[in-house]
């Protein structure tokens, strides 16, 4: 009995295939963006927890192959160790397929996350697992290329009801970032 060729298995892609990724790259590099921390962003993203009321909160740019936190707000203590029960602690880089910011980028669009182990293709993200995330809520930034540098987002360890108040400041707070990113590389000005 024959049985012919095996059929190819259908996966979920759990990360997007990023087709802008190498441009992206360029362009962070020509603005300065995305391979070293950077204070004001850091402050950025304190404002941006504030805002929210979220524990973390991140600007974060995504490369070619990982993503990069430059601007960063941690309730605890920031380790790229891991911590004593060998769980791991949220640091500046990440691998590019984890977490939900490499699928902002891709979309171009923001995505709202009350609990994360509602969507199949989002519950299964290491860092769900590794890092305990429930709930996202992150929005694109998008310079006047259209391109779409990165993110800021927020995330909770807990589910959270974003809502739309929730999506309407993430919105506006990327929308602000970039008019900022743009001018301190064009004028030299601060970024806050």
């Amino acid at each position: 009995m024959s049985y012919g060729p095996p059929r190819p298995v259908a996966r979920l892609l759990l990360t997007p295939e990023d087709k802008e990724a190498p441009a992206r790259a360029r362009r962070l590099l020509r603005l300065g963006l995305g391979e070293q921390p950077d204070p004001a962003l850091d402050v950025f993203a304190d404002h941006l927890a504030e805002l929210t009321g979220a524990p973390y909160a991140m600007v974060n740019f995504i490369g070619e192959n990982r993503q990069f936190f430059a601007g960063l707000h941690v309730r605890q203590s920031v380790s790229l160790e891991r911590a004593a029960d060998s769980k791991p602690v949220l640091g500046r880089p990440m691998e590019r397929d984890h977490g939900f910011c490499p699928h902002v980028v891709v979309r171009h669009k923001a995505l709202v996350l009350e609990d994360v182990r509602d969507y199949p293709r989002f519950a299964g993200n290491p860092i769900v697992d590794e890092f305990g995330i429930r709930s996202y809520l992150g929005a694109p930034l998008i310079d006047s290329t259209g391109m779409a540098l990165g993110t800021v987002c927020v995330v909770d360890m807990e589910p959270r009801p974003w809502g739309k108040a929730g999506l309407e400041t993430i919105k506006a707070s990327a929308a602000d970032l970039v008019v900022r990113l743009e001018r301190r590389a064009a004028d030299g000005l601060p970024l806050l």
